[in-house]
């Protein structure tokens, strides 16, 4: 079903990596001082808003935990929490099959990386993965996923029809909208809420694709 598209947009962590799981692990690490409410709290938001940056996310989590706001604190905490995350991403489990059609289809077709996740840290992940080279251009925080698309959109001739992104999250349903391009959902146990509505396209891998 995706070969008929020109350019496909991809989502990283649930759709490329099985990483959902260790970044909620790892923001409940950051903020272990927390009392169990607290933790809930900061787990269920995090599950629920998978496709929002850390950048967004912290902010808000420091506040639950009673520590200062500051552009300092959300630096340091930004910083540990990227810390504790990249090996572990690295060693996470590959979605079935994305390698294969990764490496069969890059040059057929266009593959643009679209991330909550900071530009450099992604980059630094692909290397590591050896699959950066598969990817015509990587977006990565602080860049918004519908700006993303949207500027990249702008410096292509296409028509929208032959644009899809591939996503697990809200995030990546909202930012495919607002650009007028097909949506793929990659339904996983861990985003439950978005597959429970959802009545568009999804796949579970990508074994048959």
């Amino acid at each position: 079903m995706l070969n008929r598209y020109s350019i496909i947009f991809w989502d990283f962590d649930g759709v490329i990596k099985e990483s959902n799981q260790v970044k909620t692990e790892a923001f409940v690490k950051l903020f272990q001082e927390s009392s169990d409410g607290v933790l809930r709290k900061i787990r269920n938001h995090h599950i629920q808003n998978e496709g929002m940056s850390r950048f967004d996310k912290i902010p808000i989590y420091l506040k639950w935990s009673g520590i200062k706001v500051s552009e300092k604190n959300i630096e340091i905490f930004s910083k540990t929490f990227g810390d504790i995350v990249v090996q572990s991403v690295i060693d996470s489990p590959w979605v079935e099959g994305v390698q294969r059609y990764l490496e069969l289809n890059s040059k057929k077709q266009k593959f643009v990386l679209v991330s909550a996740t900071p530009k450099q840290e992604l980059e630094y992940i692909l290397k590591k993965l050896n699959i950066k080279v598969f990817f015509e251009k990587i977006y990565g925080a602080p860049d918004k996923k519908d700006i993303a698309i949207n500027n990249f959109l702008k410096t292509v001739n296409v028509c929208l029809d032959d644009c899809i992104m591939i996503g697990d999250a809200m995030s990546d349903l909202n930012a495919a909208n607002s650009n007028n391009i097909d949506f793929l959902l990659r339904k996983h146990k861990f985003n439950k809420t978005i597959s429970k509505n959802f009545t568009g396209t999804y796949i579970e891998d990508f074994l048959l694709l």
